[in-house]
């Protein structure tokens, strides 16, 4: 059953379904509802523009900083339509969303960046009570959705990349090619930081996290650097850890060599494995009979991850060498139209050079 979204605003918020929009505290310890109130009072403040908007015109005039990846294989697989409820757990700046809005789904958009959702909301203001954004991560969705009064839903949708808004901030040190604080946290409610972490962990721990998040094969030799460097210095920026490793790393390819260990850093600031392998068990139960679960990876270790929860959970049968037969798998839930991974075309990955490692994979709820 659909539930219209802005009387879900309403009642979250302790307020009657209508009542004037306002500024109010959500009742959920740890957890921060956005409810619209940026997208309400830009509305407001643009009430005469907004008139003969269509959806075409709102993307035409605003400035959308999100071009959606494989977007017509994700519309292929959640098969957005009027009464049925996705889940997009990674809105960043919107792009997803609004192909799935545009064919009369209602959304549910989460992100825990909270510029991210701030623009976001405006841009699909439009679709009204079709769309709702909500802040929080996506390892939270169960207790997100369950504070909205939904159990289930139709579809899952998280897109595992950097948004390119974030890569493109030097402010939010994520990038290697513009300077800026060691940052990269998705979230500015976190205490915990790159430079953090640069300069705190020791050296053992900076090994595991560059060989086991970044592949990379230096790992050594960086984290000997940076501990020898910090002792004089706290390493401050992106440039700086960014200058660091180009010292050590050779340029074999177009990459820049400081690819890998921001990468790796990113990852362990953020949690980001640990909050994908939460959410993949959490999305079994919240998603409806019929159901699709869409993840769109960037990297080989979230891809290996979404590969073997799926192919784990879409086996019938196990086997292993002890046993006289095979026997039933207790935890198949899922049918995979494909078992392999759908990547970007060669005119997507020349019109969006950021989709080239792009993958997506799909499983289907029994």
């Amino acid at each position: 059953m659909i539930i219209p979204i802005q009387p879900w605003l309403d009642l979250v918020n302790g307020k009657e379904p209508g009542a004037a929009f306002g500024r109010t505290s959500p009742p959920f310890s740890g957890l921060i509802l956005s409810t619209g109130w940026e997208a309400c009072e830009w509305m407001e403040a643009r009430r005469g523009d907004m008139a003969g908007f269509n959806h075409g015109g709102l993307s035409d005039r605003m400035d959308f900083y999100h071009d959606p990846i494989l977007g017509e294989e994700i519309l292929e697989a959640l098969q957005p339509a009027g009464g049925k409820q996705i889940f997009d757990g990674t809105l960043g700046g919107g792009g997803h969303a609004e192909l799935l809005l545009r064919h009369d789904a209602h959304v549910i958009g989460c992100d825990q960046d909270e510029a991210a959702l701030a623009h976001a909301t405006k841009r699909l203001a439009i679709y009204g009570d079709a769309f709702l954004p909500v802040r929080g991560n996506f390892r939270d969705m169960d207790l997100l959705l369950a504070g909205l009064g939904i159990g289930q839903v139709d579809g899952i949708l998280l897109d595992l990349g950097v948004s390119s808004r974030q890569l493109d901030d030097p402010a939010r040190g994520f990038s290697f090619r513009e300077d800026g604080p060691l940052d990269m946290r998705m979230d500015d409610r976190a205490a915990f930081t790159a430079r953090d972490l640069v300069n705190g962990w020791e050296e053992e721990e900076l090994i595991r996290v560059f060989r086991e998040y970044g592949e990379e094969r230096h790992a050594a030799r960086i984290a000997r650097e940076i501990v020898k460097v910090r002792q004089t210095k706290p390493l401050a920026t992106t440039l700086e850890l960014a200058a660091l490793v180009a010292r050590i790393v050779p340029k074999t390819s177009g990459k820049h060599p400081a690819t890998r260990v921001f990468q790796a850093v990113r990852i362990a600031v953020n949690g980001e494995l640990e909050a994908l392998e939460t959410a993949l068990e959490k999305s079994v139960g919240l998603l409806a009979p019929r159901g699709v679960l869409a993840i769109l990876t960037f990297h080989s270790l979230e891809d290996r991850i979404v590969k073997r929860f799926m192919h784990r959970r879409s086996s019938p049968w196990l086997d292993r060498p002890e046993w006289s037969e095979p026997r039933p798998n207790p935890d198949c839930c899922f049918h995979l139209p494909s078992r392999k991974a759908v990547a970007p075309d060669e005119a997507e990955t020349k019109r969006n050079s950021r989709s080239r490692s792009a993958k997506l994979r799909v499983a289907v709820k029994i």
